[in-house]
């Protein structure tokens, strides 16, 4: 049997967010995904999901990393970064490749995909993800696995998520200027379907929205594959600016109220509750109604969920996603999030948190915990494929009829090494018995 080290993997994501800086630590084994550790801490790098203070950015991180390094009891030297704004753009592709051998492989596979993604982009832009939708072999599609299938011709229809080429250099340099190396930069919203959507919901169609403090991400899942992905300039970030212009509070006194009295939806607040709201330079707090809170916050989150509505209509989808809506993401820590967006999109909503990992689950049970948890199983799944594709060491297999059982014998080479050690093993013992 092989050795505990042998069998496991330390995987770690880094969520480097507009308000904060999240890093997950994972133990992978066969049985699945440990949760060993959390580091979360505060950033004010980034504005609309894009670094603009590598410094600050810097600092972020490595407190996040010490924190999760000081929990999990490891030392943390590789992460897959998350990457989100509003540069990213999605495109369609096809590829197509001869099938070597008659029978689709998993090289066979890579090399179509390989295909796909040879299209001009802008020289400052950059291919992040290809996320194939569907394979045909020969004249049968709508094939979502071909390994193992008979054929001579594999073709392929994907689609390519392009970045801007600084915005992802940014995340890189931030992480390599506090020791790490970057495995992949993955876009979030990719990590965080990961973690809360079943493949169930991405068979018969269902949309992500990750809500988070700079941007909103939109991913569409139709027919168990990824059909469009977009991200809106807006987010948690723009409530509370507004919340802190219309009952003029600090920002921190805004995020704060917003986070323990917020409401999106008006209706769902009583005309008797109200709220103290601290004053801003050295005036005093006062009292207010819990409904004008309400009132601000209500017209910036139906702003959000509509434009994220028209985005869906635009890509023709929107019959298509039978499982509706999933939200995710530090800003849908309101009351009221769920009710309004079923309200505006006209479907099905419910609330994303991780699923699928052990551990201590009770640190990572939020939905602004989607992306962390995500970029962990985006990195098991990685690993995972590099094994399959890695060649196995060549042996040699033979049939013991003694025991009727196959047995597999190491290479000739290493039969003789072993030949010679016990030969000149059995001449020592011979000239100890001797010589005593």
């Amino acid at each position: 049997m092989k050795s505990r080290m042998e069998t496991t993997e330390i995987v770690v994501g880094l969520d480097i967010g507009t308000t904060k800086v999240c890093a997950v630590v994972g133990e992978v084994d066969a049985d699945g995904i440990t949760i060993l550790g959390v580091g979360n801490v505060p950033c004010r790098g980034l504005r609309k999901g894009v670094v603009s203070n590598i410094d600050w950015t810097v600092r972020s991180i490595s407190e996040a990393i010490e924190a999760a390094q000081t929990m999990a009891g490891v030392e943390i030297r590789t992460v897959y970064a998350g990457v989100a704004g509003s540069h990213i753009r999605c495109h369609g592709s096809d590829g197509v490749a001869a099938i070597s051998g008659g029978e689709v492989t998993r090289l066979d596979v890579e090399r179509v995909l390989e295909g796909a993604r040879a299209i001009p982009v802008d020289a400052d832009r950059q291919i992040l993800h290809v996320l194939p939708r569907e394979f045909t072999v020969d004249n049968q599609d709508g094939i979502r696995d071909p390994v193992g299938m008979s054929g001579v011709r594999l073709g392929t229809k994907v689609n390519l998520i392009t970045a801007a080429t600084s915005c992802v250099q940014n995340v890189v340099r931030c992480a390599e200027r506090c020791g790490l190396t970057v495995a992949d930069v993955v876009l979030e919203p990719v990590a965080s379907a990961e973690s809360v959507l079943s493949e169930d919901e991405k068979e018969i169609g269902v949309a992500l929205i990750d809500v988070g403090g700079g941007t909103t991400d939109l991913l569409l899942y139709v027919d168990g594959g990824i059909a469009h992905a977009s991200v809106i300039p807006a987010g948690g970030n723009n409530v509370t600016a507004d919340i802190a212009a219309g009952l003029r509070t600090p920002m921190g006194e805004a995020e704060r109220l917003k986070r323990n009295f917020g409401c999106a939806l008006g209706r769902m607040v009583g005309d008797d509750e109200e709220i103290e709201v601290p004053g801003v330079g050295g005036h005093p707090p006062r009292r207010t109604a819990r409904r004008v809170l309400s009132d601000i916050i209500e017209p910036r989150v139906e702003e959000i969920f509509a434009v994220i509505r028209k985005r869906i209509e635009d890509t023709g989808l929107l019959e298509q996603l039978s499982a509706g809506a999933v939200l995710t993401g530090g800003g849908v820590l309101m009351e009221g999030m769920t009710e309004f967006a079923e309200e505006i999109l006209g479907m099905p909503v419910r609330l994303g948190v991780p699923v699928g990992v052990r551990g201590i689950t009770q640190l990572v049970a939020g939905p602004q915990y989607a992306t962390g948890v995500g970029l962990v199983q985006y990195g098991a799944n990685a690993l995972a494929q590099a094994r399959a594709l890695t060649p196995v060491p060549p042996e040699v297999t033979r049939i013991d009829a003694r025991r009727d059982r196959i047995v597999k014998e190491p290479r000739r080479e290493l039969q003789e090494e072993m030949r010679i050690e016990t030969k000149s093993g059995g001449r020592f013992w011979s000239w100890l018995r001797a010589a005593f």
